[in-house]
């Protein structure tokens, strides 16, 4: 049996302003080729399907058109769970109905997991979705005083499947959130938990839950032969190759612009499994440019490929810009953020900060701002023009 697993397609988001609908159409298609291609059975979907829990129209209708392709056309099995961007019952609406089909979806506020089983050459696997929820809805459906966190209610549930666990056969997990396999230590360090937990994060992943508390030790999956992770957008293993955040299909921050995204491509014969790791090609990349905004610019006008990329710049002009954003979009159009290079950080002991104010003078005050805040160096010639300009706003105050 051949299974894809892969997470956070987010349809509907909309980043800095430019809506990805046509992007995630893009991205979809090729992900229909890949099954195409590669036969495979099974698309395992590990949360935050959309962006938000009310979708928009045409995030809908992506969605049931992408869904359509593979379990109709294509007779492969769709098992998805929910994630902390998904409305778990608008999700899972009308499952019951959609499983005759080969669509498992996990996620209604009354399932604590889902069990499926898929059969090849009369050997089961077994699928456990477990849909991402909040600890106080698990606490109630388990009534169960003791779950305070994250960590508590997955405990929670892994013992409640555990239960009914076959270790004869194949045992598959999907679940969503942040799973580690160095809780403990990254509990202590709560100004940098995730990177004490050893997690790759970026900056469209949203926070489940303040301090260390979102937190799952990777432990408690000990008995399952394959987890499939989602919610972090960077695909990377947690402690084996055989638990996994496949990442997100597409890049939706600059944080991620490093990312390699892709699919995880399971082939499984009795109870071995190979992973390999399949890249998909995007309609638009995400990346940042620095330089001056002239050569930028004339960067732009001599590339073939690119033209179309969202772009971060990053400009090291000295002075005012006169509409940079215009100017660049000029060539990149698809232009979503410009920032301004900064070479110095100010400090505590910064002498702008601090010292005899009142016995500077408004030139040496002004000096010891640009110093700190600029990039560039104070020359004599900036200083006459400051002068000119405190001169005028003097002489308009005498009047």
């Amino acid at each position: 049996m051949k299974i894809i697993h892969t997470s956070d397609w987010h349809i509907g988001k909309i980043v800095n302003e430019f809506s990805m609908i046509e992007d995630q159409k893009h991205i979809l298609n090729e992900l229909i080729k890949l099954i195409d291609e590669e036969n495979a059975d099974v698309l395992m979907i590990a949360g935050d399907i959309y962006d938000r829990s009310i979708p928009p129209v045409e995030a809908v209708e992506l969605l049931n058109e992408t869904l359509s392709k593979l379990v109709i056309d294509r007779n492969v099995s769709v098992l998805a769970i929910s994630g902390n961007h998904d409305s778990g019952e608008r999700l899972s609406f009308g499952s019951k109905i959609l499983e005759k089909q080969g669509l498992y979806i996990a996620g209604s506020d009354d399932e604590v997991y889902k069990k499926v089983v898929l059969s090849e050459n009369n050997k089961n696997i077994n699928f456990y979705l477990v849909p991402y929820k909040d600890p106080a809805l698990i606490k109630k459906l388990l009534n169960n005083k003791e779950i305070r966190n994250h960590n508590d209610a997955m405990v929670a549930t892994i013992d409640k499947i555990k239960k009914e666990l076959n270790k004869n056969e194949l045992n598959i997990l999907i679940a969503h959130g942040y799973i580690t396999m160095k809780r403990e230590d990254a509990i202590e360090n709560n100004d940098h938990k995730y990177e004490a937990a050893e997690l790759e994060t970026s900056e469209s992943e949203r926070p489940l839950s303040i301090g260390g508390t979102d937190l799952i030790d990777g432990n408690i999956f000990k008995d399952f032969d394959y987890v499939a992770l989602g919610h972090l957008h960077g695909r990377q293993k947690i402690g084996d190759d055989n638990m996994r955040y496949s990442g997100s299909l597409l890049k939706y921050s600059f944080s991620e612009v490093k990312q390699k995204k892709s699919v995880a491509l399971l082939n499984i014969e009795d109870k071995n499994i190979d992973i390999e790791l399949k890249e998909l090609k995007p309609l638009r990349d995400l990346r940042i440019i620095k330089g001056n905004i002239e050569d930028l610019i004339e960067e732009g006008r001599n590339i073939e490929e690119g033209k179309e990329d969202y772009i971060q710049a990053i400009l090291t002009d000295d002075g005012e810009l006169m509409n940079p954003m215009e100017k660049l979009r000029s060539v990149y159009k698809n232009t979503m953020l410009i920032t301004r290079e900064r070479k110095k950080v100010s400090t505590d002991e910064s002498k702008s900060l601090k010292g005899e104010l009142r016995k500077k003078s408004k030139i040496d005050l002004f000096k010891d701002f640009y110093e700190v805040y600029s990039d560039y160096e104070y020359n004599e010639k900036k200083e006459a023009v400051l002068m000119d300009t405190i001169n005028e706003v003097l002489k308009g105050e005498v009047k």
